[in-house]
């Protein structure tokens, strides 16, 4: 297998993997996309170069809630630095009005990027992936147990139950892998079913830190 087909054969996992995080974060993701076939992602994203056409692979993603928008910006590398970041995705996540995006990168971005990434997330939210992150679905290993992420309402209604602060939770860093995927923010509660020995489901929970 030549070196082309080896990228265009991680970049089709890795936009899957992508699309799955999305649909595993509430957002609204076709079947047929999440299903493509890689001869299928060859003929859209790949001809007629055979190179992969990584502006094509720009996604926009909503929620329920038309308002709950996501942007997946797929920069050409192979080193992504303050322009891409400040112009191509900032300044187009503002014009149109979308408060969060995610950057996915061939390799680690340069250190005046993530702090440009540090500023702009003060009004944005702005994640950056490596493509080795994601040419494997994590959350599909078995040992992986399943999380949902709770919205405000839901964490206000866990902590009544159980008469706590959310600070008295277990914790999990924004910065785990797993957190990641879900897009966990600081101060928020993630529930996560686990099975036991018998096979038996039970929850915990977790506060974002």
């Amino acid at each position: 297998m030549s070196e082309m087909d080896d990228e265009i054969t991680r970049v089709f996992k890795v936009r899957r993997t992508v699309l799955q995080m999305l649909r595993d974060r509430g957002y609204t993701i076709e079947e047929s996309d999440l299903n493509l076939k890689r001869e299928e992602f060859v003929e859209r994203f790949c001809k007629p170069t055979n190179k992969v056409n990584k502006e094509a692979l720009f996604v926009a993603a909503s929620k329920p809630n038309p308002a709950d928008k996501i942007y997946v910006f797929y920069p050409e590398g192979p080193k992504v630095g303050v322009p891409v970041i400040t112009k191509d995705v900032a300044i187009k996540m503002r014009d149109d009005k979308i408060p969060r995006g995610i950057v996915v990168v061939p390799m680690p971005i340069t250190t005046p990027a993530k702090k440009a990434i540090l500023e702009l997330n003060k009004i944005l939210t702005i994640e950056v992936f490596e493509e080795a992150e994601l040419v494997t679905n994590i959350t599909e290993h078995k040992l992986i147990n399943k999380y949902y992420v709770l919205d405000d309402q839901a964490k206000k209604d866990l902590l009544k139950k159980y008469t706590v602060q959310d600070t008295q939770l277990p914790r999990i860093l924004v910065s785990d892998p797993v957190a990641r995927y879900y897009g966990l923010k600081r101060g928020q509660v993630v529930k996560i079913r686990r099975s036991d020995v018998t096979s038996l489901d039970y929850y915990t929970y977790r506060y974002a830190v």
